[in-house]
């Protein structure tokens, strides 16, 4: 070996020996290292250095406690700032934008750079805004009350002649009407709110949530709600919950990274643990 060739070994030595022994960077959130245009400083969020996450107002157990999605409390909430990590944003980076849920999903720009409010992934949604890979698979449930004339339906076929309501423009409209299908019109209410109290006044027989919603509504805030049952899920894909983000954004694909490797990671899983799991069981109706 010449002795040019001999320092050059050496020098390539000490520099592995002193990378190997260089201390262990501090663990931080952070996009996956493979894919620099995830980045916290590639990413072209609204506000420089600070990911805008969109929710509706009011926002309800058990995706958001308290009406407060700041907090962190709460299945979307908590997912929230599990995507915010994994894309490079400390809690102290993410700020909120509270956006009515019909306006969310509208063509034009956003107020936000994502927008969790349990949003499910449909064709003629995604005609008008992006989605992030889903988040959460979910079933639609009829709630009433112990006193209302369709406390004891075991049926879809049971439900055919209630007055049935639902908030607009939300997957649970479109499960009274493509798979109760009442022979009345079915009622349409602005918030969730709007329709828990119809159905404590009498206007409504019944009304249509997401599954996890009817557990919460039934257990802490209607008198005598009951679950008459779930709907029974369609063919194909499952009804799925998705983050919003403005048709063509940048983001759309970083953010589905994220979903992709909590779920791998088994952090979407134990999430749903912790604030969904009374949720887990209802009567199917047929």
């Amino acid at each position: 070996m010449s002795s040019s060739l001999r320092r050059l070994t050496v020098a390539a030595a000490l520099v592995l020996v002193t990378v190997g022994c260089a201390p262990a960077p501090e663990s931080t959130p952070k996009a996956q290292p493979q894919d620099a245009a995830c980045a916290p400083g590639a990413l072209p969020t609204l506000a420089t250095g600070t990911l805008t996450i969109g929710t509706d107002q009011p926002v309800y157990p058990p995706w958001y406690v308290d009406d407060d999605p700041t907090s962190g409390k709460g299945f979307e909430s908590a997912v929230a700032y599990a995507i915010a990590g994994e894309l490079g944003y400390a809690k102290d980076k993410v700020k909120w934008a509270r956006v009515p849920f019909n306006a969310a999903i509208q063509p034009g720009p956003k107020t936000y750079d994502l927008n969790l409010t349990e949003f499910s992934i449909t064709e003629d949604r995604k005609a008008a805004v992006d989605f992030s890979a889903p988040y959460y698979d979910v079933k639609q449930a009829v709630v009433t009350l112990g006193t209302s004339s369709v406390a004891g339906a075991k049926s879809i076929a049971d439900l055919k002649n209630a007055r049935i309501g639902a908030q607009v423009g939300t997957t649970s409209y479109d499960a009274v009407t493509q798979q109760i299908a009442p022979t009345s019109q079915p009622a349409v209410f602005n918030t969730n709110d709007d329709a828990k109290l119809a159905l404590t006044n009498g206007q409504v027989d019944a009304i249509v949530v997401d599954l996890p919603t009817a557990f919460y509504i039934t257990s802490a805030e209607l008198t005598g709600g009951k679950i008459i049952g779930q709907l029974p899920a369609g063919a194909g894909t499952p009804e799925q919950f998705g983050a919003v983000l403005d048709k063509g954004s940048a983001l759309t694909s970083c953010v589905s990274g994220a979903v992709d490797r909590l779920r791998a990671a088994g952090t979407l899983k134990s999430l749903e643990t912790e604030w969904l799991a009374s949720a887990e069981t209802a009567p199917e109706l047929r």
